[in-house]
C-alpha cells in the first residue's frame, strides 16, 4: 500500500472532513496551493496547516451536519470538499459533515459474498421506483430475494449535476448523491439486502470525472493527465507527475465503500479507459486495497472491459489483477442478433449462429484475440483456461438498452417464444447470469439515456449523444433522428421509471424467471458452473443443444447410470425442426435412461402454446421452433432400454 497512509485522516482516508473529540478535523491535498482555509457554517475562515502537499486543521466549532466550504489562495470564490461525504444542495453547494460511525449496522454476522452462484440485478435507483430513493427500492428487495436474484449491482451513485442522470458523469467521489437520498439511507439499503441475504455491489467510475462540478482541478492540476486519450474527458492521472496521491485518492474511494457502506463489492466501469503504465496498475493495487478493507468478509471484483483484456481476472502472481468477472459484451451481441437478426454497429461481427452461442457457453468470449472487423484490428485476449462463473452473461444492461431505437427492450424487439427461449438460456448459463431492472417482467418502460445539465452543456451531450447513435445506420433515418428523446428532459427521464403494476400484467413472464432461476438453483448440473462442465452440438441452421454434465465429464456415478444427473438444454430460435435420426452423441440418453421434458419455455403458465412429445420411438425428435426445452434423464421401460452384451 502507499506509504502516505501513515498521514490518513482518522477513518484512514487520504483526505476529508472527520469528526474527532475536538471537533472536526480537515485534511486536503493540494501541493501548488500557497493558503487553504476551510469556512464552517458561515463562521469566520480557519486557516489549514501545510503539511508537505497537504493542509491540515481542527475545527472547533464543527460537527456532524456543519456545512463548509474550502477557499484556495484569494480565488473569487469557494470550493466543495474532494473528499465531501455528502452534497446536499449538489455539486456546486457547500459540503456537509458525515459521521459515519453513527449509523447503527445490524450485518456484523454478515460475511460477504463469492462469484460462484450469484444472480445479478442490475439497478438504477432513480427510475427503479418512482420514488427514485433508496428507501423505495429498499422496499422492493424481498420481490427480488423471491425472484431468485442474490446480489444487487447498483449503478454509480457518486454526487452528479442536476436532478437526475445515469451517474457516469459523477463529480464528488465519496459523496452518495442527495438525489436518492442521505447518506445513512443508502447504508440502510445495503444493510437491508444483508439482512435478506442478498449482496450489493456498487459500479463506480474511475475512468473519467463528470464535465460539470468537477472542482479538482482547483486543487491540483495533477489529478487528470493529457498523455491519454480519453472518450469521455480527461484521463485520470495514475502514473504522472504527482501521481501517488491520485492513486491513493481513487484507491481509498473504492476501499471507502467497502468500509463505510458494507458493499460487497464493485463494477468498474470502463477499464480500457484506466490507464496506467506502472510496474503495479492502479486496477490490481485497488483489488488488494479492497479485499484488504473487507477481510474477513468476501468480496467481489467485476469489470466492463470493452477489448476484452482477460489479464483483469488474471491472479495478481501471474500478472493479473486479481479480479473476479468481466462482462461478456460478445455473448450479448450474438444473442441480440440471434433474437432480432439485425447485424448493425458494433453487432456486425455476430452472426447469432448456434456455434456462437455453443461456443460462448463453452469458452466465455468469442473474440480472443482474431480481428474484429468492425474496428479494423484484433480484439480480446486467450481465455480458454478462464472458469465459466467469471464471464457475466445478460441480454440486457443500461447501455445496451438505452443504444436501442427509443430504449426499447429485447422482448419487443423479438417474438415472445424467442424471448423466453433466449431468456433460458441466460439463466441457466454456465457463467455468472445477470438481470437489468425490468427485464425480469418484460417492462414496457423504456431506459432511455438522460442527463440534466445546465443549457449549452446539455445542447453538447444531445448533439454527442445523436452522434454516437449515427454508428447504426437505422437510426439515422430521418423518421427516426427526429424521433429521439433529449436526454435533459423531464419526460425523458420520467418515462424510464419502471411500472411495478406490471408485474402482475406481465405474470407469465415474472413466472418463467423465477422458475428458472428456480431450476438452476436447484439442479446440481445447472448449478455446478464447473469449467468443461458443458459441452454442445449444432442441430439446425437455429437450433442447438448444450449438455451440461452434472461433475466432471466420464465419471461414473454406478455400472448402469453413467450421468443420472446431466440435463439438456434443447434451443430453436428458427422453425419447427424434425430429426428423423439423432447421429449426435450429446443427445444420447444416459445407460439405463430415457430423456423427460422438465420444463418448456412453452409451459402455459408462461403464455406459451404448449410442449408436443420431443422425442418419438417411431417418430424421431421434434423440437419446437422458438422454444426451449430441458430434459433430464428418467429409468427407461426395460423394454426400452438399449440390449447389453
Amino acid at each position: 500500500m502507499l506509504s502516505s497512509r501513515v498521514n490518513s485522516t482518522p477513518t484512514g482516508m487520504p483526505v476529508g472532513a472527520d469528526v474527532v473529540p475536538e471537533g472536526v478535523r480537515f485534511r486536503v491535498w493540494a501541493p501548488h496551493r500557497s493558503r487553504v482555509h476551510v469556512i464552517c457554517d458561515g463562521h469566520p475562515p480557519l486557516p489549514l496547516t501545510r503539511d508537505g502537499d497537504y493542509f491540515t486543521a481542527t475545527c472547533p466549532n464543527a460537527g456532524p451536519g456543519t456545512r463548509y466550504w474550502f477557499r484556495l489562495d484569494t480565488d473569487d470564490r469557494d470550493y466543495p470538499d474532494p473528499a465531501s461525504r455528502y452534497q446536499p444542495k449538489g455539486p456546486h453547494g457547500p459540503s456537509e459533515v458525515i459521521d459515519p460511525s453513527t449509523f447503527a449496522w445490524s450485518d456484523a454476522d454478515w460475511r460477504g459474498i463469492t462469484l460462484p452462484g450469484q444472480v445479478l440485478y442490475e439497478l438504477h435507483v432513480g427510475t427503479f421506483t418512482p420514488e427514485g430513493t433508496w428507501a423505495g427500492a429498499a422496499r422492493e428487495l424481498p420481490w427480488l430475494k423471491a425472484l431468485g436474484v442474490t446480489c444487487i449491482e447498483m449503478m454509480p451513485v457518486a454526487e452528479f449535476p442536476g436532478r437526475f442522470g445515469w451517474g457516469y458523469d459523477g463529480v464528488d467521489l465519496f459523496a452518495p448523491t442527495r438525489a436518492y437520498g442521505h447518506p445513512d439511507d443508502l447504508r440502510r439499503f445495503v444493510d437491508s439486502a444483508h439482512a435478506l441475504g442478498l449482496g450489493v455491489i456498487l459500479d463506480v467510475v474511475y475512468n473519467h470525472l463528470g464535465p460539470d462540478g468537477n472542482y479538482l482541478k482547483a486543487f491540483s492540476p495533477a489529478y487528470f493527465t493529457d498523455r491519454y486519450v480519453n472518450e469521455w474527458g480527461d484521463a485520470i492521472n495514475f502514473d504522472g507527475p504527482d501521481a501517488a496521491p491520485v492513486r491513493e485518492f481513487v484507491i481509498e474511494n473504492a476501499a471507502y465503500w467497502i468500509r463505510e457502506f458494507h458493499f460487497d463489492g464493485l463494477r468498474l466501469d470502463a477499464t480500457q479507459c484506466v490507464f496506467d503504465a506502472s510496474d503495479e496498475h492502479v486496477i490490481a493495487e485497488m483489488a488488494a486495497r479492497v479485499r484488504q478493507e473487507a477481510s474477513p468478509r468476501d468480496v467481489i471484483l467485476v469489470a466492463e472491459n470493452e477489448p476484452q483484456h482477460v489479464r483483469l481476472v488474471r491472479p495478481r502472481e501471474s500478472g493479473g489483477f486479481g479480479l473476479d468477472a468481466l462482462w461478456n459484451d460478445d455473448l450479448h451481441h450474438t444473442a441480440v442478433v440471434a433474437a432480432t437478426g439485425h447485424r448493425e454497429a458494433y453487432y456486425s461481427d455476430h452472426a447469432g449462429a448456434p456455434q456462437e452461442l455453443i461456443s460462448a457457453a463453452k469458452w466465455g468470449y468469442l473474440l480472443q484475440g482474431q480481428r474484429y472487423c468492425w474496428q479494423n484490428k484484433r480484439r480480446g485476449t486467450a481465455s480458454l483456461d478462464v472458469e465459466p462463473a467469471r464471464f457475466v452473461a445478460f441480454l440486457e444492461n443500461h447501455d445496451q438498452v438505452a443504444n436501442s431505437a427509443h430504449g426499447r427492450r429485447l422482448h419487443q424487439l423479438t417474438t415472445p417464444g424467442r424471448y423466453r427461449a433466449l431468456t433460458a438460456l441466460i439463466l441457466l448459463w454456465p457463467g455468472t447470469p445477470m438481470l437489468f431492472q425490468g427485464q425480469e417482467f418484460a417492462s414496457s418502460r423504456p431506459f432511455l439515456y438522460f442527463a440534466d445539465h445546465e443549457p449549452a452543456l446539455a445542447a453538447q451531450v444531445a448533439t454527442g449523444r445523436a452522434e454516437f447513435l449515427a454508428q447504426f445506420p437505422s437510426l439515422t433515418d430521418p423518421a427516426v433522428t427526429r424521433a429521439l428523446r433529449n436526454p435533459a428532459a423531464d419526460d425523458t427521464f420520467a418515462r424510464s421509471v419502471l411500472d411495478f403494476r406490471e408485474r402482475e400484467a406481465h405474470a407469465p413472464v415474472v413466472a418463467l424467471h423465477r422458475d428458472l432461476l428456480r431450476l438452476r438453483r436447484e439442479t446440481a448440473a445447472f448449478r455446478a458452473q464447473a469449467a468443461r462442465g458443458v459441452d454442445g452440438a449444432v442441430l439446425g441452421p437455429e437450433t442447438f443443444v448444450l449438455r451440461y454434465f452434472d461433475g466432471s465429464p466420464g465419471r461414473r456415478h454406478d455400472q448402469t447410470d453413467v450421468r443420472s444427473g446431466d440435463r439438456l438444454l434443447l434451443v430453436n430460435l428458427g422453425r419447427d425442426l424434425d430429426l428423423d435420426a439423432a447421429p449426435e452423441p450429446l443427445l444420447a440418453p444416459p445407460g439405463g435412461c430415457r430423456w423427460s421434458v422438465e420444463w418448456s419455455s412453452e409451459s402455459r403458465e408462461y403464455d406459451g402454446s404448449g410442449t408436443p412429445p420431443v422425442e418419438d420411438e417411431t417418430r424421431g425428435w421434434h423440437l419446437r421452433g422458438h422454444a426451449a426445452i430441458v430434459l433430464r434423464p428418467v429409468p427407461a421401460p426395460r423394454d426400452q432400454q438399449a440390449p447389453t452384451p
